[in-house]
């Protein structure tokens, strides 16, 4: 089997560090990036990571993934609305772990969709309100799952 890996972000996190550090933090992108090639050499992964702020870059890649070993997505703003997304992530055959720096369940009091993401229909499991610490711990549930011990 393949050790490709995928870690996928959805939109503004571009911006990551510099978007509402009250929220987010102030790591950016590329030290999340950082932190998952070190986390995926650990594991012996290939890995591929990603950004986009357009939906239907983000389908394509994750169709592109689909028989791959897994996929960590953190899908921010495409979580409480696209269907499509949620669709392409429900064809992945490995596991699949959906991630949010923020604890959106906390995040009602801003909105009410703001706790609620569609994504998570369609995924193994959710890490959330951990930071960017909740990247490598999907990549290291990953490892987990794929050598039949989670």
């Amino acid at each position: 089997m393949s050790r490709r890996v995928h870690v996928l972000n959805g939109p503004n996190l571009n911006l990551l560090g510099q978007r509402e550090p009250h929220l987010y933090g102030s790591r950016t992108l590329a030290d999340v990036e950082a932190l998952c090639q070190a986390a995926a050499a650990r594991h012996g992964f290939d890995l591929e990571f990603r950004q986009t702020n357009r939906e239907y870059e983000m389908i394509d890649w994750i169709q592109a993934a689909r028989k791959d070993a897994g996929l960590v997505i953190n899908p921010a703003g495409f979580s409480h609305f696209s269907a499509p997304v949620l669709d392409a992530l429900k064809m992945c055959e490995g596991p699949v772990v959906e991630v949010h720096i923020s604890n959106i369940h906390k995040r009602t009091v801003e909105a009410d969709w703001r706790g609620h993401s569609i994504m998570s229909a369609g995924v193994t499991g959710v890490i959330a309100g951990l930071g960017v610490q909740g990247y490598v711990l999907a990549l290291d549930y990953l490892a987990l799952a794929l050598a039949g011990e989670a």
